[in-house]
């Protein structure tokens, strides 16, 4: 083993000033040797789901003591490979081999027996169970005496898995009491309590706190050392460059290219993911905003989530509202659209105070909200595609009490093509969309509220970089129709790439306002931290 240092020339976005990359990487260079065999050998992999191939031919290698990530759009085939490999989806077609021996893995208990364990990106946790009972459920040890389980048993082994992970997590707490980050843990810990040789993690970092994630990545490298094989799914590429040594790209169902880490560079690989380049991933052409004020706050004021909050956000305007978690951005967004109640403060759409007590009250007013988690507030599971795009449209859509369908019809037609949804069908499931679909739906269902103000709360979290590109492209033509925007993103590049104006946000209070000219990466930085140059 040896290392190196790599020093990545800065990529750009459309506004060459705003780095889209730009560090000082140390690679652990960990070369394969001739002898070493890999744990799992996927050769033409297929899955198709009435009709659709979601993985086509696809041959994979993973090795012992490897990172390997997993990368490319939603929809790409990625996490259904994954969940082949993991006994998920045994009607697939191809071969797998497990340690040279070939397999055909039908159900996720075989897929553990044989070593393979998953963390899906949404856990899989009984909240009402205790740390150890979930690492075990469905193995439980038991006691001395036949058919009854030994808690105690559990918990000692359980303890002993999570010291080994270091994860400082008492066995007997019950999981609604831990942090998704020590639930992460959990998850982790129960894929290792099969003695796994091979672990997956699809998304694990998604709900994260950048620390939280730097020790996830501390535990995923004493898993290396321990020649736990790992393969890393996510759609945060400074995480994938950070934390592997292989990557391969899939798109449109099959295998692009394979290679290691330190062989390709943000650049590269977003091309290889997309087929496009990183300079149109910030659109921003939609020219001066308009001088009417489309929205005003002053003064809002809910102790202790924020204070005195002050701002106008005019017709045609993009305005990023930038702060770290916690720091009051989604809790003022939420009082604006009237999810929660503000104490004091007045808010005015067009020049006239607005007494929002609830969304419809915001939805009356013309103001729209796409929520920062989608799955919980964002979409109706149980719904189709076209049912999530008209049901906050109804009233609209109704004839004398009764939905004329043919203009429903219509609406759906017109969202799936302006936004390029793609689904096999409107009756579509909308759990069977990749997240910027549903992403996409989400935005479409409000856009057919005809608002006035879009507030967007992490519009792209989640959701891969031509999903990204695509409703970024939408924000700028929004603002260019003359729609107000505030948009929320823990992403600066998207905050500075997109915004007219950025706002930061700090302990609940405005630490500053910059133009878009102003707006640079380290001062937005520094008073999002520190509150002041």
């Amino acid at each position: 083993m040896d290392y190196s240092v790599e020093v990545f020339e800065s990529q750009y976005s459309g506004r060459t000033r705003i780095p889209f990359l730009q560090k000082v990487r140390v690679v652990v260079n960990t070369p394969r040797k001739a002898e070493d065999r890999p744990v799992s050998q996927l050769s033409g992999v297929s899955k198709s789901f009435t009709g659709t191939n979601a993985v086509r031919h696809v041959d994979m290698d993973i090795y012992a003591g490897e990172i390997h990530g997993l990368v490319g759009e939603n929809g790409a085939g990625k996490s259904t490979l994954m969940r082949v490999l993991a006994g998920l989806h045994p009607d697939y077609s191809g071969e797998i081999r497990i340690a040279g021996q070939l397999e055909r893995i039908a159900s996720p208990r075989q897929a553990l027996s044989l070593g393979i364990a998953m963390v899906h990106q949404e856990l899989s946790l009984v909240p009402e169970l205790s740390v150890a009972a979930n690492i075990f459920l469905g193995r439980e040890p038991n006691s001395r005496v036949p058919w009854l389980i030994s808690n105690k048993r559990a918990e000692r082994n359980a303890g002993r898995i999570l010291a080994e992970i270091e994860a400082d997590i008492p066995p007997s707490a019950k999981i609604e009491q831990l942090s998704i980050a020590q639930q992460q843990l959990v998850e982790i810990a129960k894929g290792l309590s099969t003695d796994s040789k091979l672990l997956i993690l699809d998304e694990p970092t998604s709900s994260l706190t950048e620390p939280e994630t730097k020790d996830l990545f501390r535990v995923i490298r004493n898993l290396k050392e321990r020649r736990v094989a790992v393969v890393y799914i996510s759609h945060k590429l400074s995480e994938v460059f950070e934390i592997t040594d292989y990557i391969t790209v899939l798109r449109d169902g099959m295998k692009v290219d394979m290679k290691p880490s330190r062989e390709w560079d943000e650049q590269s690989l977003v091309r290889a993911m997309v087929g496009r380049n990183l300079s149109e991933f910030f659109p921003k052409s939609h020219g001066a905003c308009s001088e009417q004020v489309a929205l005003e706050v002053e003064k809002l004021t809910r102790v202790p989530d924020f204070k005195d909050v002050s701002f106008k956000l005019h017709r045609g305007e993009v305005i990023g509202l930038y702060g770290l978690i916690g720091s009051g951005r989604t809790e003022l967004a939420t009082a604006i659209f009237g999810l929660s109640r503000f104490d004091t403060g007045l808010v005015k759409v067009n020049g006239r105070t607005c007494k929002i007590r609830s969304p419809s009250d915001a939805i009356s007013y013309g103001i729209a909200l796409v929520p920062e988690d989608r799955r919980v507030l964002g979409i109706i599971s149980m719904l189709d595609v076209r049912r999530n795009l008209t049901h906050a449209n109804l009233a609209h859509l109704c004839r004398l009490g009764f939905i004329d369908q043919r203009e429903e019809l219509q609406l759906v037609s017109d969202n799936i093509a302006n936004l390029n949804i793609r689904t096999s069908s409107i009756g579509s499931a909308i759990s069977t969309l990749s997240g910027g679909n549903q992403q996409k739906v989400v935005l479409g269902k409000w856009l057919n509220t005809d608002p006035i103000i879009l507030i967007l709360d992490e519009p792209t979290r989640g959701i891969d970089v031509g999903a990204k590109a695509e409703i970024r492209s939408k924000i700028d033509h929004l603002a260019a129709e003359g729609k107000a925007v505030l948009l929320i993103s823990s992403e600066l590049p998207e905050i500075i790439g997109m915004s007219d104006r950025v706002i930061v946000i700090r302990d609940g209070q405005i630490a500053g306002t910059f133009s878009g000219e102003e707006a640079e990466v380290e001062t937005i930085g520094r008073y999002a931290i520190s509150g002041s140059s």
